[in-house]
């Protein structure tokens, strides 16, 4: 049987969601912990591959096994076999040839910045003292839905065959003393997001016109666009996928 494996995580304490060697990652703990609960070697493909210190609200992964379960019982036990850092949320089957990844139809990130000192959201948000334009950063925001190539967002040394993403969302909200981005594609290149906030965020304090993205994207060169925010504000908030798989 094939099954899909909703998560939810902290990132702060991982390298990650990739194995890797000499480091501890998300990956490598649930793959740990399903091994042991089903007294057999599991291994699990994730929907995205996040970088250290990114969160997930709602990351699915796959893996397969010969094992019978009943699934909330079996849920329960995985809860009290991972850290506090990781949480299983569901477990359910889904069609042999479905796959986390590459079935993925959507995903959805927030980032989430502090614009005022807060103690209690330190960990989990990026702060920053100047006023912020939220009207400008928006007006940018829109112009990512005209594009497709993000090269100029994308970490340099990556093994990727296209720079396309199809953005369908990319929107600021304020809350209080709090900002939101949301954004939405079908697929995201490694550090796009943080890139994105950073130079969105630069037209918000007035460090760059909003007509400039056209020339950052246009560019496809990575020294062009913003710095990459603090991987503690990112957020994984939703996966989604075609009813097919199930």
């Amino acid at each position: 049987m094939k099954y899909f494996i909703d998560l939810s995580f902290n990132g702060k304490d991982f390298f990650g969601w990739q194995r890797q060697p000499n480091v501890i990652t998300v990956q490598e703990v649930i793959e740990d912990k399903l091994s042991i609960a089903l007294q057999e070697n599991v291994e699990i493909v994730g929907a995205g591959r996040t970088d250290t210190g990114v969160h997930a609200k709602q990351i699915l992964a796959h893996f397969e096994t010969q094992k019978k379960f009943i699934v909330h019982e079996f849920i329960f036990k995985l809860n009290t076999m991972l850290p506090p850092s990781i949480s299983v949320n569901r477990l359910f089957a889904v069609q042999p040839k479905a796959h986390a990844r590459f079935d993925a139809i959507a995903r959805e990130y927030k980032y989430y910045v502090d614009t005022q000192k807060n103690p209690f959201s330190n960990a989990t948000a990026y702060y920053i003292k100047k006023n912020i334009d939220v009207e400008a950063m928006n007006e940018a925001a829109k112009i990512l839905l005209d594009y497709k190539d993000f090269e100029c967002f994308s970490k340099v040394k990556t093994d990727v065959f296209t720079y396309n993403c199809k953005i369908s969302y990319a929107h600021w909200e304020k809350k209080e003393h709090q900002l939101i981005f949301t954004i939405k594609a079908d697929r995201f290149l490694r550090n796009m997001v943080r890139a994105i906030v950073g130079t969105l965020l630069e037209i918000g304090v007035g460090k760059r016109n909003i007509e400039d993205l056209h020339h950052v994207i246009q560019s496809k060169n990575r020294s062009l666009a913003g710095k990459s925010v603090d991987a503690k504000g990112l957020f994984l908030t939703q996966v989604e996928y075609p009813n097919s798989i199930y």
